[in-house]
């Protein structure tokens, strides 16, 4: 994969950051993008200093103009793009009969249409090129569902009709689409649990332990390489046997 060129939203932590990493590490030309300029440069920074290139672009996914212009950008100075990843995602839980319609269409927004739009700019190049490598980050959520996340789940669900429908359209070009759906990984999120409903968690899964961002950015990695190329529409779970 060395020499290629790879989009990763979502990249300023946690598991973006991760897999912006491994991308990297493999030789791959990795433009990182963030809601924050800080939070991109900082993944930006990391890959530098493991030797990697990359770089650093402040994007709202929700912005179908903005996303249409960074992906001429990226033809303009790059010439090619392999690889996309859709890492951004947002969540604004509650309970179903009290959300707000702003909670709902904020979530939806960002984490279906943001990946919608990008691979909607992604896939007339990779059309062109007769090739490419796209992954969405879903959610075990999205299959099994979670109290208190209509929102969430229903946009890491519409993920998977996009990944299935997009790898139809696209297979007869050489370009997979696949999803990844992690369980509980280790975050900044899952950190702040409670000691008890940690322990309540793992409980709930097979493994006894939480996955680590790494598991799931191994995961991204294999499905974007050339190991890979004959999957697509499939959605890989990296969930430690909760869901099954």
């Amino acid at each position: 994969m060395k020499g290629q060129v790879a989009l990763v939203t979502g990249a300023s932590r946690g598991i973006g950051q991760a897999i912006s990493l491994k991308l990297a590490a493999e030789g791959i030309f990795v433009i990182a993008t963030a809601t924050s300029e800080a939070g991109a440069e900082a993944t930006v920074a990391a890959i530098v200093a493991q030797g990697g290139s990359a770089q650093a672009v402040k994007l709202d996914v929700t912005n179908s103009a903005d996303v249409e212009a960074l992906f001429k950008k990226i033809v303009s100075e790059q010439g090619r793009l392999d690889i996309l990843v859709n890492n951004a995602g947002i969540t604004k839980d509650g309970l179903m009969m009290r959300m707000k319609d702003s909670d709902w269409n904020s979530v939806l927004d960002t984490n279906l249409k943001g990946s919608f739009n990008c691979m909607r700019e992604a896939s007339k190049i990779m059309t062109k090129a007769r090739y490419g490598r796209v992954v969405n980050v879903s959610s075990v959520v999205g299959e099994m569902g979670n109290p208190g996340q209509a929102n969430y789940c229903a946009s890491k669900a519409g993920l998977f009709g996009l990944t299935k429908s997009a790898a139809r359209e696209l297979a007869k070009r050489n370009i997979t689409v696949n999803a990844v759906a992690p369980g509980f990984i280790e975050t900044d999120m899952t950190a702040a649990l409670p000691e008890k409903g940690r322990e309540a968690l793992l409980q709930t899964i097979p493994m006894e332990r939480l996955g680590s961002v790494d598991d799931v950015a191994n995961a991204v990695c294999f499905l974007v390489s050339s190991q890979a190329g004959y999957i697509t529409g499939q959605i890989l779970s990296v969930n430690g046997g909760m869901y099954m």
